[in-house]
């Protein structure tokens, strides 16, 4: 019992080192951060009637989102709460764009807004770091101090009696008071400097599409090798052994070969001399009455050689069409060239086009292995459409796989025409969708005529 209240008395009064850290920087960067976010508003509703308040705002903007960052690290840091980063930024092309986009940032007006209440926590947790405990000492040394600035006898009052025993609880209260600054601090900085619910919520909802991608890639991988080592090895071992028995039923009778049961004598025990019941007859064979069958009249019938030989030739047929079909699944579900990436499968795909196809390609990181999937069909269902529809006589396809943006363009000089949408009987449409399932963008630029230019933007990675 005596130790649970020394523990609990010690976890009362300890304090961790960086809730202090935290506290003692707190003043500071409060008073920079408001003066920040104060300036900032200020200015920017100054400026919003000119030309220059959306650029000031935009590059206050992206200023607020950098300090929010610094604010997540030291709370992760010194206080033990890990904050989500936010997503970052996305990049569009033009100034323009970049601009609606940093406006339209919730991530750095948040930020801006966390600003504002740092400042009274930030005194705050200066005054429990540093003032609370120059207090408690101020108290309990106070008859010490009144006697060292007035010399002279003085009698001991309550005062003297009472510094003591106020500086000790006042000395206690700090580590209460920095730890619920410190809950206050971190409850803040989940609430401002995190990605917002809905971010959160599409965060959440992108690890899971890619754990599931990644997940069916396994499957499909796992399937494909079961068909290439398992079922299509034993249909090649099956063509094999029907190809020996043909080659056996084609074999033609050799000298000395007698007939099915013969042994060399005729059916009924003769010999094959043609001293037997059907003599005269060749030495060694067994009279034919009819195709196929073997002895005379009353003899009991053999196989149709002929038809025989023909049905398994038919079987060899439908065997080796199986193993054709076999391989083109195992082909869809995985190339063997993605093995190697990207660099090795786009030529290897390009060099069974019918229409000459030059490739150029930068690749200078490799994208996931669902990306490298996702690429590779699009070029294969884009280089189809163009050996169908195009009519194109040279097309050029290019790949570039840099700052985390992997980009596939394709280019014809077809007679043009083709379109995203129902009915356009192109499949661009269904393309699109499956490009959309892993953040791609699909464009198309083909005007009657030519030339046409389709092109495809995804993440490397998910």
């Amino acid at each position: 019992m005596v130790r649970r209240v020394v523990t609990r008395w010690r976890r009362g009064l300890s304090v961790r080192g960086g809730e202090l850290a935290f506290a003692v920087l707190g003043l500071p960067l409060g008073v920079l951060g408001a003066v920040y976010a104060v300036a900032v508003l200020y200015a920017g509703a100054l400026l919003s009637l000119t030309v220059l308040g959306l650029p000031f705002v935009a590059a206050a903007l992206v200023g607020a989102r950098g300090i929010g960052g610094l604010h997540r690290r030291l709370v992760g840091r010194l206080l033990g709460e890990p904050v989500t980063a936010p997503p970052p930024l996305p990049r569009p092309s033009g100034v323009l764009a970049r601009g609606r986009v940093v406006l339209a940032d919730p991530v750095a007006w948040r930020a801006l807004l966390y600003l504002l209440p740092r400042l009274p926590l930030g005194l705050l947790g200066f005054l429990a770091a540093v003032g609370l405990p120059l207090s408690a000492v101020w108290l309990a040394g106070f008859p010490l101090w009144v006697r060292l600035l007035e010399p002279g006898p003085r009698p001991v009052d309550w005062l003297d009696v009472a510094g003591l025993p106020a500086g000790l609880a006042v000395l206690t209260a700090v580590p209460a008071a920095l730890r619920g600054l410190s809950r206050a601090n971190r409850a803040l900085a989940r609430g401002l400097l995190g990605p917002v619910r809905s971010q959160q919520r599409v965060r959440e909802l992108e690890n899971a599409r890619a754990t599931l991608l990644a997940e069916s890639t396994d499957r499909l991988r796992r399937l494909e090798r079961d068909l290439h080592d398992g079922t299509q090895a034993q249909l090649v071992a099956l063509a094999i052994t029907l190809s020996l028995a043909d080659d056996v039923l084609g074999e033609p009778d050799g000298p000395g070969t007698h007939g099915p049961g013969t042994d060399g004598y005729g059916t009924d025990g003769s010999a094959a001399d043609g001293s037997g019941t059907d003599g005269g007859h060749a030495p060694g064979r067994a009279h034919t009455s009819g195709p196929g069958r073997v002895g005379g009249p009353g003899h009991e019938s053999g196989p149709d050689l002929g038809r025989l030989r023909a049905l398994v030739d038919r079987a060899r047929g439908q065997t080796d069409a199986t193993i054709a079909g076999l391989r083109r699944l195992t082909r869809g579900i995985h190339p063997v060239a993605l093995d190697a990436g990207l660099a090795e499968a786009l030529p290897t795909l390009t060099a069974t086009s019918p229409v000459p196809v030059t490739v150029r390609l930068d690749l200078r990181e490799r994208p996931q292995e669902v990306i490298e999937r996702a690429v590779y069909f699009c070029a294969a269902e884009l280089l189809t459409n163009l050996a169908k529809h195009s009519g194109a006589r040279t097309a050029e396809l290019s790949a570039s796989a840099v700052g985390g943006r992997v980009r596939l363009t394709v280019r014809d000089d077809g007679r043009g025409g083709a379109a995203i949408g129902h009915g356009a009987g192109t499949g661009l449409a269904g393309l699109a969708e499956r490009l959309a399932a892993v953040d791609g963008v699909l464009r198309v630029d083909s005007p009657p005529g030519g030339p046409t230019v389709v092109s495809a933007e995804l993440p490397s990675r998910l």
